[in-house]
């Protein structure tokens, strides 16, 4: 089989793919797939991607031999899976490989903002050493609103009852046996957004949840709130999270995605093609909320731990050895 990989960076992830699979034909490339010549991996029988990897339709199109695309992954939103599966190409994630890595790096952002860590951080750095305006808060009898109770949001609701915090939870499909169990409420989405002294996003990116957090949300949230996103940074408005900072609705932020993340951290984010003035807006937006004290950015680090990048890995070869033997496994189901 000829494998190509994009968006592998690291020497180590190289070794190890070239290790398990020595009987394959591989090609790795550093960028998204969309920055890459497509006729320099278009005999590619396989294909492995991570978040900013665009697989379009124009893409597989170009890849005539393509049976199996499989991304590093939980999220597949970046995959057009419905053509995919058109064409007969099997499309894998990696579903469980992080889900107490990010609950995890969820925590760090509402303790980096209860206690002012970043914006205590900054100050230092300048050499000022004042105490003024820097006093946090006790999570402990604060209410949490977790939007989303898959296995990310279940783990963030376990470390939230140890800190001891009254939990609430949202989910289209709602999980009361583990309600039940680890002793938390499911209640509306208003009311979640209204009552919640924190409110953090664990919902996979799908387009009817695209700017679920808007301007209507926020002018009814808790004043003071601590809003965290470690999902995808569609499901939050900049134009609405800069109006709740600048109005004092929302108190600080926690972002390890934000909207328009792939230009902003483009070295040349600031050309675009004039007909998308919406992209360039966002990137504008981007940048001044990224460089507020009290919002702290994480560029998609929620992952990236060394148990979890390994079981990316591990996964990821599980998923191609699997497909080649005829037994697919983690298959992307859509309806």
């Amino acid at each position: 089989m000829k494998i190509a990989f994009f968006e592998v960076k690291e020497s180590w992830e190289k070794s190890f793919y070239q290790k398990e699979l020595k009987e394959h034909v591989i090609k790795f490339y550093k960028q998204p797939i969309q920055d890459v010549k497509v006729d320099s991996f278009e005999d590619a029988d396989i294909i492995s991607t991570f978040i900013y990897s665009k697989v379009s339709k124009e893409i597989i199109d170009r890849i005539p031999n393509l049976k199996l695309v499989t991304t590093r992954s939980t999220g597949f939103d970046h995959i057009d899976v419905a053509y995919a599966k058109s064409k007969g190409i099997v499309v894998s994630n990696v579903p469980n490989y992080g889900e107490n890595t990010v609950a995890e790096h969820t925590f760090a952002l509402i303790l980096s903002l209860s206690r002012n860590i970043h914006r205590t951080y900054v100050r230092t750095i300048r050499g000022d050493f004042s105490l003024e305006g820097l006093r946090g808060f006790d999570l402990r009898g604060k209410r949490i609103g977790v939007v989303g109770t898959g296995r990310i949001g279940l783990h963030v609701i376990k470390i939230a009852l140890g800190f001891g915090m009254e939990v609430v939870a949202y989910d289209k499909f709602p999980n009361m046996l583990m309600a039940s169990l680890l002793g938390f409420k499911y209640v509306s989405f208003d009311e979640l957004i209204s009552t919640s002294d924190i409110i953090t996003l664990h919902v996979p990116y799908s387009p009817e949840l695209y700017h679920m957090i808007n301007m209507e949300v926020v002018n009814k949230m808790k004043k003071g709130v601590i809003l965290i996103n470690t999902a995808r940074g569609a499901l939050i408005d900049n134009n609405a999270l800069l109006y709740g900072l600048n109005k004092g609705i929302i108190a600080g932020v926690g972002l390890d995605v934000i909207e328009g993340e792939e230009e902003l951290m483009r070295e040349d984010t600031l050309i675009f093609d004039s007909s998308d003035y919406s992209k360039f807006v966002s990137v504008i937006q981007g940048n001044i909320l990224i460089h507020r004290e009290n919002v702290v950015f994480t560029p998609h680090n929620a992952f990236n731990s060394v148990e979890a990048v390994q079981r990316i890995a591990d996964t990821t070869v599980n998923n191609i050895k699997s497909f080649i033997s005829g037994k697919p496994v983690n298959v992307v189901n859509i309806k």
